[in-house]
């Protein structure tokens, strides 16, 4: 079954959510992880897609997301500051256009950033540009087209919201807003032409067709950016006693999603660090970008080792 359904997705034709949910029962793993390896060189080639992330806003937030560190309504003690300064922000992308990372993202707690603070956000970018060659992206909330439009217009192509888990299981985790609320957002910015990043968090208490379901509403969306966070428990939120992935549930949900969306970039972030025992049998699996640096509230990894791996890994990064 696993090289018919291989053939057929190579063929160009959609995994069907049964055939999803049979391959995620497959006994030989193994056979699994490499067939989707192969789907990822096949599809995607061996480039290696790196961005960074800076917190620019940090705590505060009205949402209630159980996994989150920044909601103001669990006490998490995360560090709290209304916007980066501009030197800070400037200086870290520019280094981080300088190790020969390709993206640089502004990722700011909150719903929805104010008019005012975007503006800020947009000055940031054109000093960052008329410094530095990186891409800039931006993760900043339930945003408006109109929002969403000045962000274009100062050098910002590309944004990030998460659904972070099937529509089903979504409501479990959060009550402030929905995934109606984030795929308004999604539509939005692809409608004046902005490339989307959205993913999701595993580890959550979903099961392996919440997983499914969350990979086929990102294909349906034409999504070609997909982070998988592996949850990192954070002490104060309702999921601070999540039990850990097996690492076969892990590699399992990840070669599922290469198979349903055999062309996107599948990127590690947030939770590298517990799976670092992993790292080159994910990337064997399908995974084909990455974080890199520290992520929002937790540490992530160092850039330039990042880097060295990817090289070491048989990829290329420009």
């Amino acid at each position: 079954m696993i090289k018919e359904l291989q053939e057929k997705v190579l063929a160009g034709e959609a995994l069907e959510r049964e055939k999803a949910v049979a391959l995620s029962k497959v006994a030989d793993k193994e056979a699994l992880y490499q067939a989707a390896g192969e789907i990822r060189d096949r599809k995607c080639g061996r480039h290696f897609d790196t961005c960074s992330i800076v917190n620019a806003r940090s705590g505060r937030c009205s949402e209630n997301c159980h996994w989150c560190a920044q909601s103001a309504v669990f006490k998490t003690h995360v560090e709290e500051y209304e916007l980066i300064d501009e030197q800070t922000c400037v200086d870290l992308a520019l280094k981080n256009a300088e190790y020969g990372v390709s993206k640089f993202s502004f990722v700011t707690s909150g719903r929805a950033l104010s008019d005012r603070h975007i503006d800020t956000i947009c000055e940031y970018a054109r000093r960052i540009h008329a410094r530095a060659p990186i891409h800039l992206c931006a993760s900043m909330g339930l945003l408006k087209k109109e929002q969403l439009q000045l962000l274009k217009e100062a050098g910002i192509p590309r944004y990030h919201c998460n659904l972070e888990t099937s529509p089903r299981y979504f409501s479990r985790l959060c009550s402030t807003h929905s995934t109606a609320d984030k795929i308004e957002t999604i539509r939005a910015a692809q409608s004046i032409g902005m490339e989307v990043c959205s993913g999701g968090i595993i580890g959550m208490g979903e099961t392996m067709e919440d997983r499914i379901d969350l990979a086929l509403t990102l294909r349906e969306l034409g999504i070609k950016s997909i982070p998988i966070n592996i949850l990192n428990p954070i002490p104060g939120t309702p999921l601070e006693k999540a039990a850990p992935l097996a690492d076969d549930e892990i590699l399992t949900t990840i070669a599922l999603f290469r198979f349903i969306n055999p062309d996107a970039y599948l990127r590690f972030a947030g939770g590298r660090l517990l799976i670092q025992h992993l790292e080159r049998r994910a990337i064997e699996t399908g995974i084909n970008a990455a974080i890199v640096g520290d992520m929002l509230t937790t540490l992530g990894s160092k850039v330039l080792e990042d880097m060295q791996k990817i090289k070491d890994l048989g990829f290329y990064n420009e």
